[in-house]
């Protein structure tokens, strides 16, 4: 059980405090237990703005992690934060990984196979028909389609996975209890029970536009690779393309029509050196489908090892099936960091421990 959760949750909902400060907070207080209940004179010695620190100080008044965690599954919503096993395996892979998702729906082993579809808002019949037939093949190979519930390409992607019988994720730009743009709440209870609706964003936290970029590093995030379908050069859906070759993530493009604007971005990431789609065995062969699922098959049934002494066993108690800090588990255990660092290695190679970043091992 993860006994920070509660704390993790409303940290991340402070206003001001993103990824980077959120870590500061964590390598800073070692838990975020420590975080909420340190007193004001260690808040105001925080290499952070004053604003955030007034932010923070406002907010610890006012709420109580475990009644805001309660309150959150009392909407029907689920959180999964770096801590937790059920954490999506690619997402956590990037160096900004949101501390904390809100989600409906499912996240499941299998969504390791995932791609991003996405492109412009003003999708062409072009657009639609590319985006049909590729997100239909790729479903039937076994891929999850990964997309941002927008206008256009976006939830053109999302409909032809949910008609294939397959799975979908979309990733918004607000709080999971808002669904943005409005025509899409249907479609959004049917990925919920299909797939999930994610976002690292609190509960009412609105859609506004300084939102999306954030947003669109989840979107390539989650995915083992981005699809643009079709986009203009001035297209959005370019800069998630940006963001996942940053992430080390492949990037595909659709080739269309020259005369086309609501082509030229696509046509033009071709130019620039990405993969060009014209059925989804281009996009399988690249990223090795066959293999990634044999992969992630052996990881599920891998036997899990024993601790082989009492350096190991030690740990494991202390972690006693939760998370802590590395610096945590050295000052409880009375070991040197060199014992804990290279036991810890080695018991992540067993599968005795996990590695969930930040200094943070669990169980």
């Amino acid at each position: 059980m993860n006994k920070e959760l509660a704390y993790w949750v409303a940290t991340s909902a402070i206003p001001g405090v993103g990824s980077a400060t959120f870590n500061y907070l964590l390598r800073h207080f070692k838990t975020l237990k420590k975080f909420w209940e340190a007193p004001r004179e260690k808040i105001d010695k925080l290499k952070v703005d004053a604003k955030t620190k007034e932010a923070i100080l406002e907010f610890r008044q006012r709420v109580d992690p475990k009644v805001y965690l309660d309150t959150v599954y009392e909407r029907q919503i689920k959180v999964v934060s770096l801590l937790d096993r059920t954490y999506p395996a690619n997402l956590r892979s990037i160096s900004d990984a949101p501390a904390v998702l809100y989600y409906k729906g499912s996240l499941l082993s299998q969504d390791d196979l995932a791609i991003a579809v996405v492109g412009s808002r003003n999708a062409t019949i072009y657009g639609r028909q590319v985006t049909e037939k590729l997100v239909s093949s790729l479903v039937m190979s076994g891929l999850v389609i990964v997309s941002g519930l927008a206008r256009g390409i976006d939830s053109i992607a999302h409909w032809a996975a949910l008609e294939a019988g397959g799975r979908t994720i979309a990733v918004l730009g607000n709080g999971v209890d808002m669904i943005y743009p409005p025509e899409n709440k249907q479609l959004a209870d049917k990925i919920v029970q299909n797939g999930a609706i994610v976002s690292e964003f609190p509960l009412g936290f609105p859609s506004v536009p300084a939102n999306f970029p954030a947003r669109n590093r989840i979107i390539s995030g989650l995915s083992l690779a981005v699809l643009v379908c079709e986009a203009a050069i001035d297209s959005g859906s370019l800069i998630t393309a940006g963001q996942a070759a940053e992430q080390g993530r492949e990037v595909f493009a659709a080739p269309g029509p020259i005369t086309s604007k609501m082509s030229e971005g696509t046509n033009s990431l071709i130019k620039e050196g990405v993969h060009p789609v014209t059925e989804a065995s281009d996009i399988l062969q690249v990223l090795d489908i066959a293999r990634k699922k044999l992969q992630i098959e052996s990881k599920v049934s891998q036997p899990v090892g024993k601790p082989s002494d009492k350096t190991e066993a030690a740990i494991l108690a202390l972690l006693d099936g939760g998370t802590k800090h590395v610096d945590l588990i050295v000052r409880e255990s009375g070991m040197k960091t060199e014992q804990v660092s290279a036991a810890l290695s080695m018991m992540e190679l067993k599968g005795l421990v996990k590695n969930y970043g930040l200094g943070i091992w669990g169980v």
